[in-house]
């Protein structure tokens, strides 16, 4: 540092005496008449102050000390950086694992409603096939009971007709013996 500070110091040195002041000839240089001598005296003796406070190493200081806060502050923000980035990777670590239950629960739900429409179908044939039995079941009931209403009627209008027959045919002693017959046929397959 010092050695830094006298090669300065020569080449302030040098820079004086080769400024045009020393060029001019009409007033003497070392004077303190001349304003150029003056302020090259006030400027020596500031750089002077500077290092007797030592200024110089005091900035050197604050550089470093700004140097280490820069650095301090650019490797905490490294840090945050890389727990950001492990932040970023664990939720899209995260948000594909939901991605992919999500997509398992909407296959799962899509299989559910291909088996529930299946199971429908199979219930609807079997409800069809149920009622078209009954159906049938009451066409046939129907049926039967259209063909014993008509048996029926035919019977009675045969009776009728049969009554009418026999009672325009038939003598009341002509009755009368079919009447003791049927008694004595009821009588004999009783006892």
């Amino acid at each position: 540092m010092l050695n830094a500070m006298r090669t300065s110091a020569t080449a302030l040195m040098i820079t004086v005496l080769a400024s045009p002041a020393f060029a001019a000839g009409d007033k003497p240089f070392f004077s303190l008449k001349n304003t150029d001598f003056v302020v090259l005296l006030a400027f020596l003796l500031f750089i002077a102050v500077l290092f007797y406070f030592k200024v110089p190493s005091l900035l050197g200081g604050m550089l470093d000390k700004r140097a280490e806060g820069i650095s301090s502050e650019l490797s905490e923000a490294r840090a945050l950086r890389e727990e950001a980035q492990t932040l970023l990777a664990s939720y899209e670590r995260k948000h594909k694992e939901v991605q992919d239950q999500a997509d398992r629960i909407v296959s799962a739900a899509k299989e559910e409603a291909r088996l529930a429409a299946e199971q429908a179908r199979v219930d609807l044939g079997k409800s069809l096939e149920r009622r078209m039995a009954a159906a049938e079941d009451q066409i046939a009931s129907a049926q039967s009971a259209a063909v014993k209403a008509v048996r029926d009627q035919a019977v009675t209008v045969a009776v009728a007709a049969a009554r009418d027959v026999i009672a325009k045919q038939m003598s009341a002693t002509d009755g009368n013996a079919l009447i003791d017959d049927a008694i004595k046929q009821v009588d004999a397959k009783l006892h």
